[in-house]
């Protein structure tokens, strides 16, 4: 039995197989585009190391962006409010899910295709994406530290 394959960004891929890919040091935006694509694609991904993702830019801003998006509230029904998460695995699950078309069913199972976890898992091949990896050395702040100045607990 043959297996059939995908090449997707020049990467040759099983189909319906897990990839796992490992965040650490890698831009969130651009991990987030190439990770949209093999979701749509059909592709079961997992992402660890999700704290140690990476985002461009100060810390004081990003935090005051975030923190206008947490107090954002419905009047009339507050319950039904946007939820962001203070969690980095689960910011960066958010931060990807908009990056999809999650109203529609095929962006709703894409996303359901989506696994993040904080740690690395042991023995797992991992693939790095090397597009997203920063080469900046100054303006560069970690998942971690935005949850934290969010008032997220690290784990």
């Amino acid at each position: 039995m043959r297996l059939k394959r995908k090449t997707i960004d020049g990467i040759i891929f099983q189909v319906n197989s897990m990839v796992v890919i490992d965040a650490k040091g890698a831009v969130v935006g651009r991990l987030g585009a190439r990770i949209a694509k093999l979701l749509l694609a059909g592709q079961q991904v997992e992402i660890i190391n999700a704290d140690s993702a990476v985002m461009v830019g100060t810390l004081s801003v990003a935090r005051e962006k975030y923190l206008s998006r947490r107090h954002q509230k419905n009047k009339r029904t507050p319950e039904d409010s946007p939820v962001w998460p203070r969690r980095p695995h689960l910011l960066l699950r958010r931060m990807l899910r908009g990056m999809l078309p999650h109203k529609s069913q095929r962006g709703r199972d894409a996303y359901a295709r989506l696994r993040v976890s904080s740690g690395a898992t042991e023995g797992a091949k991992t693939l790095k994406i090397t597009e997203a990896s920063s080469e900046a050395k100054h303006g560069l702040f970690t998942l971690a530290e935005l949850c934290k100045e969010l008032g997220g607990k690290s784990n």
